[in-house]
């Protein structure tokens, strides 16, 4: 079927993935736009020609749901819907080659570094002088900020460096541009985003800069909350919750992945940490910062867990009682460290494992949600959803942790903060009133 030919180009890029794969989407929009290219992010009326899919090649669901969608804008392609399907991201960085060969309806495929070649294909120059100007496909008042690319990290279990690269920063001077452009059009809260924050400023000033890239962040107007995401444990800088205690508009909150605790699955994961310094770690931590808010995320499943293992790390969530906890399923990554070992695990093995550990986390964050009944708190109204205000406090990420319902005939703008009292605590959400 001939494809149809519309006057004007325009592109839907389409975003799979982690939250560093929406930051190039928003930076190859901003650079369409400039380029006077029509330009929309996941379009629903589908009066677009041109389709960018950004994969992600994380784990085996990501790969699978990378490549379905693919197929199904392939399928429109040639059903005439669309002129050109283009591919990008990690899944394209890491097998470009074998998927050229089994989809080879794709237009072209391009890896994760390369911006300039795809916006050549779209006929679009690449604007050096865009440096931290993107398109926001997240609502106004947040939006990720990147602060490196790749990681030098060698986890067994971990595709990202085959991926991304080695460790690259950005240098503060260009954070803070990107910063302000971010508060000039709305943005209210920025979350830290690499593959490793704490590795920040290693490669271009020769030592670790996170804490001076947080005051540097700190001091830009308007910036009302700073989120960290994905602090390594291992050679953990403490001078970063110095910052958080001196400066109010960072949140009292770090996404730390563990990954696990048993002292054989850590070796065996190559975390570079052990389970008795990941107990000093976390006490010196809360011993800082009193009030902060611990996020982690652990994989279950890994070649040679055992079930005490699993008990372990069962105990090791009862002991710390983490704010929020994430649970992951181990699969096999080509060309990992990790990828020759023997799999002795079914997946709904796993997957049990996991419902197991997630079922002690459940308990342990309905607890700590009810020790917030009748407390205030100040919250960020995100949206507005079945007649419902959506908010969170500095304690919570953008959907990953708790959210807050607020109860209330009053108007309030969607990213605006107000003040709450807890009324009510579930496992993973609350109610609140106005204070």
């Amino acid at each position: 079927m001939k494809s149809r030919t519309l006057k004007q180009n325009k592109v839907n890029i389409i975003t799979l993935g982690c939250s560093k794969n929406l930051v190039d989407s928003e930076v190859l929009s901003g650079q369409l736009r400039a380029n006077e290219i029509a330009v929309t992010h996941e379009n629903e009326k589908f009066d677009h020609n041109i389709v960018v899919v950004n994969t992600c090649g994380f784990i085996d669901k990501a790969k699978e749901e990378s490549i379905n969608t693919i197929l199904e804008q392939v399928s429109y392609k040639e059903a005439g819907r669309l002129d050109k399907v283009y591919v990008t991201g990690c899944l394209s960085e890491r097998y470009r080659g074998d998927l050229a060969k089994e989809i080879p309806e794709v237009d072209a495929w391009f890896g994760t570094l390369e911006l300039p070649f795809i916006l050549k294909e779209l006929n679009a120059d690449f604007k050096k002088e865009l440096l931290g100007e993107r398109m926001l496909s997240t609502p106004k008042h947040y939006a990720y900020l990147k602060i490196s690319e790749g990681c030098n990290r060698t986890c067994s279990f971990c595709a990202i460096p085959l991926m991304r690269g080695g460790h690259v920063s950005k240098t503060i001077e260009e954070i803070v541009t990107e910063a302000k452009h971010l508060v000039k059009n709305g943005v209210k809260e920025v979350m830290l985003i690499a593959q490793e924050l704490t590795y920040y400023g290693l490669d271009i000033y020769k030592k670790r800069m996170l804490p001076d890239l947080m005051r540097h962040l700190s001091d830009v107007p308007g910036l009302e909350w700073i989120r960290l995401h994905y602090a390594y444990p291992s050679k953990f800088p403490m001078e970063i919750l110095d910052v958080m205690k001196e400066r109010d508009n960072i949140c009292n909150y770090l996404d730390m992945p563990l990954q696990h605790c048993s002292d054989p699955m850590l070796k065996a994961m190559k975390r570079q940490i052990t389970k008795a310094e990941m107990y000093d770690l976390i006490s010196a931590i809360r011993d800082k910062v009193p009030n902060m808010a611990l996020r982690t995320t652990m994989i279950t499943g890994f070649p040679g867990e055992t079930r005490d293992d699993v008990e372990e790390l069962k105990s090791f969530l009862e002991e710390i009682r983490f704010e929020r906890v994430g649970i992951f399923t181990y699969s096999h990554e080509e060309n990992t460290s990790a990828h020759d070992l023997e799999d002795t695990l079914s997946s709904e093995e796993k997957e049990s494992r996991a419902q197991e550990i997630m079922e002690v986390q459940q308990e342990i964050s309905y607890e700590k949600n009810q020790e917030l009944i009748g407390r205030e708190f100040k919250v960020l109204v995100d949206k507005i959803e079945a007649g419902r205000y959506i908010a969170r406090t500095e304690y919570d990420s953008v959907e990953v942790d708790n959210e807050v319902i607020i109860h209330t005939d009053e108007d309030l703008p969607v990213g605006d903060f107000v003040q709450v009292k807890i009324t009510k605590a579930f496992d993973y959400d609350l109610e609140a009133e106005l204070a």
